[in-house]
């Protein structure tokens, strides 16, 4: 399987899929609030485990966190149902909503908790939190969105997702920095059109996913380690290259949503935004192709302590996501052709 998961854990797994469901086709805020907490309640169990202390810290600061941002929610939406037809309190309310929901997400400057949390949890909680927990905030946001704010915090977002993973030594922190980029190229999607939200989140999954994978059956935490494992060439190529994808390099296939919303930025006079999220981006970019001259350059045998051995299933899968991945330059030029 993809990831070793107890069968206890499957109903767990059940009611986060079905929470999301609640919120996302709720028709009023209180039945999206009542999605958002059963999706706090089951997703606990899945970061907790006896064995692990680091894990059991996650489950307690993630809890914090959620329940103080719930509490926020809720608050929100009891104001806004009193002072409902009150224009001046309406927009202190709409932001109030945009900021709970984005301390749900893990959204910068309400970062604080995501990469601390990220830190003590299993690749598979770390690909879950970066990716499905994000579906049900994004989405409420699109409801009720405050412009002004939310281009602010998108700034904000790329440039701390940038910036943040300059100096980590840890994957998985490198993993919610980038996360924390990508977020405000999301939140821009959204605002543009639910479709390219829609296919802007299914990239980022995939490549996340892929990501998220092979850290996960090389057992591998931190930069190092890629320095020491001896692996086969044609496989840290992959590895290497989906980096690149990630960070949205063309002509990869990270970079095809990523053109769709500069072009809109670009036709809807944001040029001082779009400048500011490709000069983030390139930042990112930076670190990734800082640690792809290190792997590479790093071919001293003695550093070399462990041959890793991949199962032949395992191989063709990776090697055939990332293909994809590599070779998403030709989705660009059918698209824009």
């Amino acid at each position: 399987m993809f990831f070793n998961i107890n069968s206890n854990k499957m109903f767990f797994f059940f009611m986060l899929t079905f929470s999301t469901f609640i919120s996302i086709s709720s028709n009023s805020w209180m039945g999206c609030w009542i999605g958002l907490e059963i999706n706090l309640l089951s997703f606990i169990p899945l970061i907790s485990s006896p064995n692990n202390l680091f894990s059991s810290e996650a489950s307690l600061k993630y809890f914090l966190t959620q329940s103080i941002a719930s509490i926020n929610f809720l608050f929100s939406i009891l104001l806004k149902m009193i002072f409902m037809k009150t224009f001046e309190i309406n927009n202190l309310i709409s932001i109030m909503i945009n900021s709970s929901l984005m301390m749900k997400m893990g959204s910068a400057p309400f970062h604080f908790w995501f990469p601390n949390i990220i830190e003590g949890m299993s690749w598979l909680n770390c690909f879950i939190l970066m990716t499905w927990q994000k579906i049900t905030p994004m989405i409420l946001l699109s409801y009720y969105l405050n412009t002004n704010f939310l281009i602010i915090i998108m700034i904000i977002n790329t440039s701390i997702g940038a910036i943040g993973g300059l100096n980590q030594t840890s994957l998985r922190k490198l993993m919610s920095f980038s996360s924390i980029n990508n977020l405000g190229w999301l939140m821009f999607a959204i605002m543009i059109s639910e479709s390219l939200w829609l296919l802007y989140f299914f990239m980022y999954t995939f490549l996340t996913s892929i990501m998220c994978f092979l850290f996960y059956i090389m057992n591998i935490y931190f930069i190092n380690q890629l320095f020491m494992f001896n692996m086969n060439f044609l496989f840290k190529f992959f590895l290497l290259m989906n980096f690149l994808s990630l960070g949205g390099l063309p002509p990869l296939l990270g970079f095809f949503p990523k053109w769709m919303v500069i072009n809109f930025m670009i036709s809807n006079k944001f040029l001082i935004t779009s400048f500011i999220f490709i000069m983030m981006s390139l930042i990112t970019l930076f670190f990734y192709i800082r640690i792809i001259y290190s792997c590479l350059m790093f071919n001293y045998l003695k550093l070399k302590w462990l041959k890793i051995y991949f199962k032949n299933n395992y191989l063709f899968f990776i090697l055939f996501n990332s293909l994809i991945s590599i070779l998403g330059m030709i989705l660009s030029t059918l698209y824009f052709t």
